[in-house]
């Protein structure tokens, strides 16, 4: 039963708190912003990679979307032109900007006061009865409102870290599976190559074995080499398969336009790598999952504030009330409702706000620390690899195609015999494959290093290709 004061100053003055109370109750009722592509995330897609990137569902531009891409896919596809159609079609980035719409809504919900909460009781007996009614108005919320946004506020701008980061590592993702792909298909042809000399080999072995020009010894070596060949070249198929099926789920492609178009050869290797000094401190402020961990602990600290401030009282309201009794005048007052801390001190949460900060910071600290270590293993990977490449491209290939040079004389000086001659092609496909995968792990040393670095790398100059073809004419063909 609710204690009733007749004082009419006392109405007047709870009337007039009830207004104020509602009037920044509906000023703090933030509006939900239309759904849109994160102009956060869209300029870090633009700045760091070149891209451009869209939250379809919500744009409405699905068809223009699907006519751009259709458009990238309707001639051999370029590392870029594939980085650029993931970042419009992966499924899983568009579920990404959802989540950071889910975030927003949050935010918007932090903003706006618990609706106030309305209660009557009617009794009766004989002829007597007596009415009862009271308007409760959520003090505390309103109080802890500030600190509440302020909280909101930055995980929605961690979350938007998160999703820009996963922009970046889309990107990686997709170079390494472009080049992988690309070097698997450009494996498959050498392999093809290399069985169609070995083909012509075999047969040859075979029929100067009939004529008893050849030993059995060396006619099972032939066919030996011939199988392990037919082997690898079966393996090749699968592995360009795979690497094929990879790119097509990161592009998001389904149906006809799974079967797309990739060149022939990996981009010719950069005259020099990239100069990057102070790699370390570089990274540690671009990289966005370390800013988006900082800002998820900023968020926890708010947050432990907050449960401090409420550890004893966590639940207040107030607000006006009204007894009505049969033949007496209406009697007005106001009611209380607060959580008295008897049994729960709040301790317990506090504890508990603490411990999850503690945790946030350690977290920071170990992205920070993992930071360092990727950027650092990256880099080495990126500087050997091109390397290695290098050699394979100015020593190794010129070395074999010389030797063939030599060993082609030897043939039609009669010093050599044909399958000295095919054993040396095999040797100068098996260089020629060894330049395209050092090729290929430079170009994927090279997008990890960018995804450690959260950006793309200095521009710098590209040396003309050298050939890496076998010459046909060394193989018989």
């Amino acid at each position: 039963m609710h204690r009733a004061s007749g004082s009419a100053g006392v109405g007047a003055r709870w009337r007039a708190g009830v207004v104020l109370m509602l009037g920044l109750s509906v000023g703090g009722c933030a509006s939900l912003p239309r759904s849109t592509t994160p102009p956060a995330v869209a300029e870090t897609a633009r700045d760091r990679l070149g891209k451009r990137v869209e939250w379809v569902a919500a744009s409405g531009r699905g068809d223009v979307v699907r006519a751009e891409i259709a458009g990238l896919l309707a001639q051999p596809l370029g590392v870029e032109d594939a980085v650029q159609v993931a970042l419009l079609n992966n499924r899983g980035l568009q579920s990404a900007f959802a989540g950071l719409r889910v975030a927003e809504t949050d935010l918007v919900q932090a903003g706006r006061l618990a609706n106030p909460r309305f209660s009557t009781t009617r009794t009766r007996s004989g002829d007597s009865f007596k009415y009862e009614t009271s308007l409760a108005l959520p003090v505390l919320g309103l109080l802890t409102m500030p600190a509440a946004l302020g909280m909101e506020r930055q995980r929605v701008a961690a979350v938007g870290l998160e999703v820009s980061d996963r922009v970046l590592r889309l990107a990686a993702e997709t170079r390494q599976a472009y080049f992988t792909a690309v070097a698997a298909e450009a494996t498959v042809r050498y392999l093809d190559t290399a069985r169609e000399a070995l083909d012509a080999t075999s047969e040859l072995a075979q029929r100067m074995q009939r004529v008893g020009n050849l030993s059995r010894l060396e006619a099972l070596r032939e066919r030996a080499v011939h199988m392990d060949a037919a082997t690898q070249l079966a393996r090749a198929r699968v592995a360009s398969v795979a690497a094929r099926e990879r790119l097509v789920r990161l592009l998001g492609l389904t149906g006809e336009q799974a079967s797309l178009r990739l060149p022939a050869e990996l981009p010719g290797l950069p005259a020099a790598p990239a100069e990057m000094p102070d790699l370390e401190s570089f990274a540690l402020t671009r990289r966005l999952d370390l800013l988006a961990a900082r800002r998820q602990a900023e968020a926890t600290a708010a947050s432990l504030g907050l449960v401090r401030a409420t550890r004893f009282v966590n639940v207040l309201e107030l607000g006006p009330a009204t007894v009505l009794e049969a033949g007496e005048q209406a009697k007005k007052g106001y009611t209380i409702s607060i959580e008295l801390p008897l049994f729960d001190w709040g301790d317990s949460r506090v504890a508990r706000a603490e411990a999850v900060y503690m945790q946030t910071l350690e977290q920071v600290a170990q992205v920070a620390l993992e930071a360092r270590s990727e950027v650092r293993e990256a880099h080495a990977a990126y500087a050997n690899e091109w390397e290695v490449a290098t050699r394979y491209r100015d020593e190794i290939v010129p070395l074999r195609r010389t030797i063939s040079e030599e060993h082609l004389l030897r043939y039609n000086g009669m010093l050599i015999g044909v399958f000295d001659l095919m054993a040396d092609a095999r040797d100068q496909i098996a260089a020629a494959q060894g330049y395209l995968d050092a090729l290929r792990d430079f170009w994927l040393a090279e997008a990890a290093l960018q995804q450690a670095l959260g950006g793309r790398l200095p521009e710098r100059p590209v040396a003309p290709p050298v050939s890496d073809q076998p010459d046909r004419k060394r193989n018989g063909g």
